[in-house]
């Protein structure tokens, strides 16, 4: 399913709303020393599969941002990029070679050494087999290996989000070359601090990777356990099961910030959540039948039943905080102007719409309720559609959908947010749109050198896709997450990715 807010440490980290700690440890039933023992966290979904290059969903980058590497990582307040697997890196003057400089004594958890192979053959596999984020090489000719601690990227045209596109997500991670690939849906072949040992259809388990390239974790291993409910992975964090959640229900959120059993964490994020119809299917490739449903649903109301106050209701991706947020808000709450629209597309009601939503991320469903709810006075009547979170990727997939809901998450760049989204063919375009102004726009401004153009070119390309409701964008919610009192080392990021390395329990 990721402006900024700088945030420090969990230890420092103002906005951090702890309640007053017993100072009582929780007991792991494990050794390992002070702040050592086992970890576990509370996520919602289970993930699909684990080869980082295919899979889209968020529950499997939460575990693998823990196992693998990429060149460069974002910094916690996402305002650049920082090294990684790459010590340093250049541009030429013409902005068209990049030229990296890899960390040397890395090893692979299978015991292989890293180098500019590797790199190499994770960015070809990603080109060649136009896996899902191959967009993201639009401007790449080449990526040759100088040397073995040297990466040479060519690009056709300037390209300044390129170290957005390449570090941004753990999409974009680095495998050894001799990895067989067939083998990467169940197992996992990383660089990072822990490496996968189980999997099954309620937990997957991982160990300290003791010749990880950076300091050592404190931790033996940490499991991920699958909760799908929220009050259950709470009742699970207050009794000691869990050590972290992000599994909170947004409703408690208050009470939560004054209950001495935990520690609550909240920041906006940079995540955006929308309806999505499908451009292939009848009514819902009528632009004027897409606007009437924009013109019906009251974000205000939905936003507040899916996420109470821990959220703002946006019609663009971008939250208002970053540079790159666009004010563009056309669609305002009129039944009457709605029906206008479907009399005017030559539609006759009633429609039925299936509306795809997911248990393992229940604000779908709340928010499906409301806006079935805001669509029957139209005349539409929706069905709503839970899926396990597999079933639903899968309709996703083959197309198979006249509406899904969900969130895009881990945005950097305003090109994370809208080109492979929305430009004709994108590999993450499932709802089928197509504009050639959108494609112009989203093409100019990828390679724009001047942040000032990039930014105008991008507002041209967000009122495009908001005017032909590409997506029906809702909301922008706060990342909200909950740990025991007296946890340390873990940073609460705008972009939702967990990094536990740092995480030691409590003493």
């Amino acid at each position: 399913m990721r402006r900024r807010t700088v945030l420090s440490s969990l230890a420092a980290t103002p906005i951090v709303v702890a309640g007053c700690s017993s100072g009582d440890g929780v007991d792991t039933g494990q050794g390992g020393g002070e702040g050592g023992g086992a970890f576990v966290a509370a996520i919602s979904a289970q993930p699909d599969q684990f080869d980082p290059h295919k899979t889209t969903a968020y529950a499997s980058f939460q575990v693998l941002e823990n196992v693998y590497d990429t060149l460069v990582v974002p910094s916690a307040d996402g305002e650049s990029m920082e090294p990684s697997l790459a010590e340093d890196w250049t541009t030429s003057d013409d902005g068209l070679t990049w030229t990296f400089t890899l960390r040397d004594g890395v090893t692979f958890h299978d015991g292989s050494t890293f180098d500019a192979d590797d790199v190499v053959f994770s960015y070809k596999r990603i080109i060649d087999q136009q896996l899902s984020n191959a967009y993201r090489f639009a401007t790449v000719t080449d990526v040759r290996a100088q040397d073995p601690r040297t990466v040479v990227i060519t690009v056709s045209e300037p390209t300044p989000a390129l170290l957005a596109q390449i570090g941004g997500f753990k999409g974009m991670a680095i495998l050894p070359s001799g990895v067989d690939e067939a083998s990467l849906t169940t197992q996992a072949v990383g660089t990072g601090p822990f490496r996968l040992d189980s999997t099954s259809a309620s937990e997957v388990s991982l160990s300290r990777f003791d010749d990880y390239w950076g300091e050592a974790s404190a931790l033996d291993g940490m499991t991920f356990q699958f909760i799908t409910e929220p009050a259950a992975a709470m009742t699970a964090l207050t009794s000691g099961q869990v050590q972290w959640t992000d599994n909170v229900p947004t409703q408690d959120v208050s009470d939560l910030a004054q209950d001495e059993q935990v520690e609550l964490g909240q920041v906006a994020s940079v995540d955006y959540w929308y309806l999505a119809m499908n451009h292939a299917k009848a009514p819902f490739d009528n632009r004027d039948v897409r606007r009437a449903i924009a013109t019906a649903v009251d974000r205000s109301a939905v936003t507040e039943a899916a996420r109470f106050e821990a959220a703002r209701p946006n019609q663009t991706a971008i939250p208002e905080d970053s540079f790159w947020y666009y004010d563009y808000a056309p669609f305002t709450t009129d039944v009457d102007e709605a029906k206008r629209l479907l009399e005017g597309a030559g539609v006759t009601t009633p429609i039925t719409m299936g509306l795809m939503v997911t248990s393992e991320y229940p604000e779908t469903v709340t928010a499906a309720q409301v806006l079935a709810s805001q669509l029957e006075p139209l005349g539409i009547q929706v069905e709503i559609q839970t899926e396990d979170f597999a079933t639903w990727l899968d309709r996703q997939g083959r197309g198979d959908f006249d509406a899904f809901m969900l969130g895009w998450l881990g945005n950097i760049d305003p090109f994370d947010y809208y080109d492979g989204q929305h430009r004709t063919g994108g590999s993450n375009n499932y709802q089928g749109y197509s504009s050639p102004v959108t494609d112009d726009l989203l093409n100019r401004a990828a390679v724009a050198t001047d942040r000032d153009e990039r930014k105008d070119l991008y507002d041209q390309a967000a009122k495009q896709i908001v005017d032909d409701v590409s997506y029906l964008y809702l909301y922008n919610p706060d990342v909200v997450q909950a740990w025991t009192p007296g946890l340390t080392g873990y940073t609460i990021r705008p972009d939702k990715a967990v990094n536990f390395e740092e995480v030691e329990l409590p003493s």
